[in-house]
């Protein structure tokens, strides 16, 4: 019995105890949720962001398409304070939305050219918006948009780039329009330091995509746009949008085909300034002459017509083109040259450098015939003028087309208002060389001459009736008498009773009359020959001073 006892001793400790189960399984099941919270949370990924306004460590939450997929864990500054670094822990199931092109941006009260957006967020708060990208590669850093962008990268619009360097700033969200209906938003917007220019990338909504072809020219909407030309006034207003905040405008000039549809992405296009200015740049050949005015030039500016009676042909490119290589430099003939471009497309608009070499002749030949240049008004209200082309029968042959800077000339005769400047100038100079003066004075005397003769003849009438009225006449004999009755008749005619004699004077009052009215006439044109063309100035009668 003493030897069963040690047996049931040592058989009680090698047995373990059922306590000891409860804490080994309590790690157990510790470990293995440890396990599974590691292995299922998703990737940590860092944003970058200028301004962490509204973000909240633990609350601020990550959705797409408005499902949550993640949550902010820490927001703190970077090493250099210039930017916000937000560290967020995406779900298990978002691996895949992590791409190099996926975007992310604060969704918050927005009030906008699109209008107004976010306003669910005013009570529940701002949150971060993740748009799931498409490429291969995978990303953990990301920098945060400033604003929502247009449209997701796999939208099926058109993306196109634009270059400019004249023409006004666009800013994101701008609107592109189209005949005054929005078709579009301006993506991206940055200016290149290397070349000097802005770069603009629009997208064209679907619908509209098929509007830009390969002939399509794109021109800044300022919204009001006022032009003052040859062709007179113009003013354009442009949609309520673009009256505030500008944008993008495209079209085809009514010039030149429509042109086919762009299929693929990524085409760049030249922004230019205005309307006027796109459809200039749409005549990709022309010809370039050197026009030599000898008349003023003012009123002729950039962009001026140049018309053949009346039809449009080209236009005016540079007033004043190099003007210090003039050679004649005299005060009385110092030519300005002016240089054009004739444009054969506004009138062929499939036209080839082979086409444009063919013009070349063409107009030579033209020129060799008597085709000449000149300027003439088109606006009198503004005085703009423009370059008008016609043939001058009168004009001297040309042989040989001289150059000017290596550009041919186009021989100009005088503009119209030149024209009639030189006619006036010869009328005056007719008559400044009228001998006026002399004339006068030789009428002057012949009616003195006659008014001596009248005076003779009366005093010789009044002593015939007294030689008659003498006693010793009457005893003359009869026929002496009756002679000198006759005499004293014809006398009697001329006498100042007669209606002869009252003629005759009235005739040289009337002759006198018209010397006197003549008299201030040609003193005016001795002092001023100009006066039958111009008025001259009105003389006011005097005023009497006050007495001191």
């Amino acid at each position: 019995m003493s030897s069963s006892l040690p047996q049931a001793l040592r058989k009680r400790q090698k047995s373990i105890s059922p306590v000891w189960l409860v804490p080994l399984l309590a790690v157990l099941i510790g470990g293995w949720m440890l396990y599974h919270t590691f292995t299922s949370r998703g990737p940590e990924i860092t944003l970058i962001m200028d301004n962490a306004e509204g973000i909240e460590a633990g609350k601020t939450l990550i959705k797409a398409r408005n499902v949550e997929v993640g949550r902010v864990n820490s927001v703190s500054l970077s090493d250099d304070t210039s930017h916000a670094v937000v560290t967020a822990r995406m779900h298990e199931d978002a691996e895949n939305l992590l791409k190099t092109d996926s975007r992310f941006w604060v969704v918050k009260p927005r009030v906008g050219r699109e209008g107004i957006s976010g306003l669910n967020t005013v009570l529940s708060g701002p949150y971060i918006q993740l748009q799931p990208g498409r490429a291969e590669q995978t990303k953990r850093r990301f920098d945060m948009l400033e604003k929502p962008p247009v449209a997701p990268p796999d939208a099926g619009g058109l993306r196109i780039n634009l270059t400019s360097a004249n023409a006004n700033a666009l800013s994101v969200g701008d609107p592109v329009i189209f005949q005054g209906f929005t078709v579009g938003r301006v993506e991206a917007s940055n200016f290149d330091t290397s070349d000097r220019q802005m770069h603009y990338r629009l997208y064209i909504f679907k619908p509209y995509r098929s509007l830009v072809t390969t002939n399509t020219r794109f021109w800044s909407a300022s919204g009001v746009r006022f032009d003052l030309s040859t062709e007179g006034f113009t003013l354009d207003l442009a949609s309520i949008e673009s009256l505030i905040s500008g944008g993008v405008t495209f079209g085809v000039p009514e010039d030149i085909a429509p042109g086919n549809p762009i299929a693929q992405t990524d085409n760049t296009f030249e922004l230019y300034g205005d309307e006027e200015t796109a459809r200039q740049g749409s005549f990709s050949h022309y010809l370039k002459y050197i026009v030599m005015v000898d008349d003023t030039v003012r009123g002729l500016h950039k962009g001026a017509p140049v018309e053949y009676r009346g039809v449009r042909i080209g236009t005016v490119d540079t007033v004043a083109y190099h003007l210090i290589k003039v050679e004649k430099r005299s005060l009385t003939n110092f030519s300005i040259p002016v240089l054009i471009r004739i444009e054969p497309q506004r009138i062929q608009s499939n036209l080839d450098k082979q086409g444009i070499e063919q013009w070349r002749a063409r107009v030579n030949r033209l020129v060799k015939e008597g085709l000449r240049a000149s300027l003439k008004a088109g606006n009198l209200f503004t005085g703009a003028l423009f370059v008008d082309l016609n043939f001058d029968d009168s004009a001297e042959p040309v042989d040989t087309i001289n150059q000017f800077e290596g550009i041919d000339i186009l021989p100009s005769q005088p503009g119209s208002f030149a024209q009639i400047e030189q006619k006036v100038s010869a009328l005056l100079d007719k008559l400044n060389d009228l001998q006026i003066e002399p004339a006068l004075n030789h009428l002057d005397q012949t009616l003195a001459s006659s008014d001596a003769l009248v005076k003779e003849l009366t005093a010789t009438s009044t002593r015939l009736n007294e030689l008659l009225d003498d006693p010793s006449t009457r005893a003359l004999p009869s026929e002496t008498r009756q002679t000198l009755e006759s005499v004293q008749g014809t006398l009697d005619s001329y006498s100042q009773d007669t209606p002869a004699y009252g003629e005759l004077t009235q005739t040289l009052k009337s002759l006198q009359q018209l010397l006197n009215d003549l008299q201030p006439a040609a003193r005016t044109l001795s002092e001023k020959p100009n006066a039958l063309l111009f008025n001259r100035e009105v003389i006011t009668d005097p005023q009497p001073k006050a007495a001191p």
